[in-house]
């Protein structure tokens, strides 16, 4: 399993600069307003540019100019020490937002900002552009490592013999070189990073409510990977039976609900859940089942995927769990992590620290004068952007 090593921000709400260093298995605390959200949307953010939707995901979030760290470009000694007003000083460098990850093999950064005025004739001026894109080997950026570069609407690749070659010259400013050049035969490391990126998997909204797909019967297709939305959960739960890690699911519902077992019944291709518990005369559906039961058996079809990602991020999974659910979640979270990457951000302080005795990485946020920072971040790792 190759995994990301390291996360930087730059520019984004309130991750005015935030390098992290990451493990196999990870959760992200905090207080409320901290940052944890922020942090989760970069992350998506990031998988957005695999997808050619960075731009459209920033407007989704009200464009470049809202979404913009709002504090000063720096802070004083006298503003962090409260004997000088926080206020504006002469900006040194232009506006940015910059998002970047690295793992032991491979690096990435990318540079957005505003367009240079005056812009051409276009009902799209307020649009960001992408101004520097760099793909390097390593952890760290350097000058001999650089794998690919952009800048502005230039691409360059360096080929096997170490020569640079020029890729395109007139790259659209909305577009990736991830997605555009992205050649098998003359770019397979940005066409290895596309592809993982596409991998990366992120749940943060199942619903449970008494109209969620999930409690309804359903045509049954194999599903090696469950939906964002959990729709086709009784699908999901039968091909793990079928192809995945069977026993490790009976483990994960016993765990949670001592002498229950989970099934998937129907007929004529339509699928239902159906959670047999001990003393009763006939099993439950999933239209009888409460919001937190049924949120529990999505998170152990997303976790126990026959079709493991490289990365799975999940979004307060804690949310409408019954604290006794809490320790077997993150059991299962920490069984998952065997193949997979995963990023739990997460407000319950009781799942942080069963997952911290699963061995995972916590990453403490707190927020000064605005600005999100990394409990202990003395310790971060070194991060170099591409120059402008």
């Amino acid at each position: 399993m190759r995994m990301m090593t390291q996360v930087s921000i730059s520019g984004y709400r309130s991750l005015r600069d935030v390098t992290l260093s990451l493990d196999v298995l990870n959760v992200v605390t905090g207080a409320n307003g901290s940052g944890k959200s922020s942090l989760y949307r970069a992350l998506r953010l990031m998988a957005d540019i695999a997808q050619g939707r960075i731009i459209q995901s920033l407007a989704i979030e009200g464009g470049l100019p809202s979404v913009l760290w709002a504090g000063p470009e720096a802070f004083s000694r006298g503003m962090k020490q409260g004997v000088q007003p926080v206020q504006g000083t002469r900006r040194n460098n232009p506006v940015s937002l910059k998002l970047g990850f690295s793992s032991e093999t491979v690096g990435y950064a990318i540079d957005l900002g505003l367009p240079i005025p005056p812009p051409p004739p276009t009902r799209f001026s307020r649009d960001p552009e992408i101004k520097r894109e760099s793909l390097w080997a390593g952890g760290t950026l350097g000058r001999n490592n650089v794998f690919a570069e952009r800048a502005g609407p230039s691409v360059r690749i360096r080929d096997a013999t170490g020569a640079w070659r020029q890729a395109m010259h007139n790259l659209a400013p909305f577009d990736s070189m991830l997605t555009h050049c992205s050649d098998p035969r003359e770019a397979a490391e940005l066409l290895g990073l596309r592809e993982r990126l596409r991998n990366w998997r992120f749940y943060d909204y199942f619903r449970t409510d008494a109209e969620a797909p999930a409690r309804r019967r359903q045509i049954g297709t194999r599903t090696p990977v469950l939906a964002g939305d959990g729709s086709d959960l009784a699908a999901a739960v039968a091909t793990i039976r079928e192809i995945g890690a069977a026993d490790e699911m009976d483990e994960a519902i016993a765990d949670a609900f001592a002498g229950a077992t989970l099934e998937v019944g129907g007929a004529d291709g339509q699928f239902e859940l159906e959670l047999r518990q001990h003393g009763l005369l006939r099993p439950l559906s999933a239209a009888e089942l409460s919001d937190g039961t049924l949120r529990y058996l999505l998170l152990t079809a997303a976790l126990l995927s026959p079709r493991p990602p490289e990365l799975m991020i999940l979004n307060e999974p804690e949310t409408s769990l019954h604290p006794d659910l809490l320790a077997p979640l993150a059991r299962l979270i920490a069984r998952a992590s065997a193949r997979s990457q995963i990023v739990v951000v997460s407000h319950a302080q009781s799942l942080a620290a069963a997952l911290r005795e699963e061995g995972a990485r916590e990453i403490v946020l707190t927020k000064r004068l605005g600005e999100t920072l990394v409990d202990g971040d003395d310790d971060a790792p070194a991060w170099r952007w591409p120059a402008r």
